[in-house]
């Protein structure tokens, strides 16, 4: 039996992605190995939204290359897409697959073991105007699933390569959706993730149906108990859209709200095309409708242009939401993006220093978000089991994407537990049953 093994660098999409492509292996028969062991096949699907990406994606195909020299090294995904003529000289890679047929995998490997010549074109994405379709029955983990919705992007926000490495917005048939998950809670689980690079957008290329719609339908199926939104854009956050959301039970009030900057200035340099205020008040939105909702959030620091005063609005504005969690990211030029041509760039070390700002702030908006949950009964679902400092501990997540850790003799895996939050622990709550 051939064995492959795979890579995951980048989102929530790459990682669906990739547990579809290894379906796809396992039901022509290979064997899924380790991708720092010796195998026949080693597939890394890569990431281009950094240059720290770029370089994690070269990484990686290289180690492939060292684990077993004669095996197959394929390149997928995003890096590809973008930088694909760079890439196809490099002594380390074998195969170059962008973001198009990716369902198409298995037989791409097979005929390129036939014929060495062989490589698929990488076609220009913006030219698809079709969902490309992958499936999954069973991931690996056998709680949380994660589902693509939706591809591709046409906000062309002025430091994102993304909607260049993606295309136009396409969504998945509602069908094929409902399907899938109906068979993912078959195979037992319990929490499905919908994801994409824009899933306020799913829809807009089909007829009379929006992600609201979607949702409401998902809300219906019988086993699945947990909904969780990937993250979204402020626009998708209306009256309307909230008002229905909250009457669907299984949706788990947590509301990952793209952000990046709490400067309008800044904002606009994003082409963001929301200021801070309407943020205030789609999170304001939230709050209503829900009682303490998690809202968490990226925050890009150091984008061109950025001043100290900029860098304080920032600051100020993520204290005044009070987010349950914000990841801090420093802002990476991407070649053919309008930020690439700003002028003055932020330096290195100034980006530096306001990172670590603004990951002092974030901890602290963090701990003060997990203190408020002290005290509550709330429902957990169990996903694994690990030591920390000597003690064991189950481990799992309320619906507000909460960790909470759980001392018990019994066997809790894959279930869902009321539990007693009773103290901070690490990055989460210790809890008792």
């Amino acid at each position: 039996m051939p064995s492959v093994a795979f890579h995951t660098l980048g989102c929530k999409v790459n990682q669906y992605e990739t547990e579809a492509m290894t379906e796809q292996f396992i039901k022509a028969g290979y064997h899924i190995g380790e991708f720092d062991e010796k195998n026949d096949i080693y597939i890394v699907n890569t990431c281009t939204v950094t240059n720290i990406a770029d370089k994690k994606s070269r990484k990686m195909l290289s180690r492939a290359k060292k684990n077993n020299p004669e095996g197959i090294v394929i390149a997928v995904g995003c890096y590809v897409q973008i930088r694909h003529d760079e890439l196809h000289d490099m002594p380390y890679i074998d195969l170059l697959v962008g973001n198009t047929k990716k369902n198409q995998l298995v037989d791409l490997v097979q005929a390129y073991q036939q014929d060495h010549q062989i490589e698929p074109e990488i076609e220009d994405v913006h030219h698809n105007i079709e969902f490309e379709e992958l499936h999954i029955e069973a991931q690996q983990n056998k709680t949380r699933s994660t589902l693509k919705i939706q591809d591709g992007c046409d906000r062309y926000c002025s430091y994102c390569i993304i909607p260049y490495t993606r295309g136009i917005v396409r969504s998945r048939h509602p069908k094929a959706v409902l399907d899938e998950v109906n068979d993912l809670v078959s195979h037992g689980y319990q929490e499905i993730v919908l994801t994409g690079i824009h899933i306020g957008s799913y829809g807009k290329d089909l007829e009379q149906v929006t992600l609201i719609d979607l949702i409401e339908q998902l809300d219906r199926i019988q086993g699945l108990k947990r909904i969780r939104l990937g993250s979204v854009e402020p626009g998708l956050i209306t009256e309307d859209f909230v008002k229905r959301l909250v009457n669907c039970k299984k949706v788990c009030p947590h509301f990952h709200l793209s952000m990046q900057s709490g400067s309008d200035s800044v904002l606009r340099r994003m082409n963001r095309q929301y200021a801070s205020q309407e943020y205030f008040e789609k999170t304001d939105l939230l709050r209503r409708y829900y009682k303490d909702p998690a809202l968490t959030t990226d925050v890009i620091v150091g984008f061109p242009m950025e001043t100290d005063e900029e860098a304080e609005e920032t600051i100020a504005f993520i204290q005044k939401i009070g987010f349950a969690d914000v990841h801090v990211f420093k802002y990476s030029i991407r070649q053919g993006t309008r930020a690439a041509k700003m002028k003055p760039q932020v330096a290195g070390e100034v980006k530096n220093i306001r990172s670590h700002q603004l990951i002092e702030v974030a901890k602290k908006s963090k701990s003060d978000y997990l203190k408020r949950r002290i005290g509550q009964l709330q429902d957990v679902l169990i996903e694994e089991s690990l030591v920390i400092d000597g003690q064991s501990y189950w481990s799992g997540y309320t619906d507000e994407y909460v960790r909470v850790y759980i001392q018990s003799p019994e066997q809790l895996g894959e279930k869902i537990f009321p539990v007693q939050l009773k103290g901070l622990l690490k990055d989460g709550i210790i809890g008792k049953i």
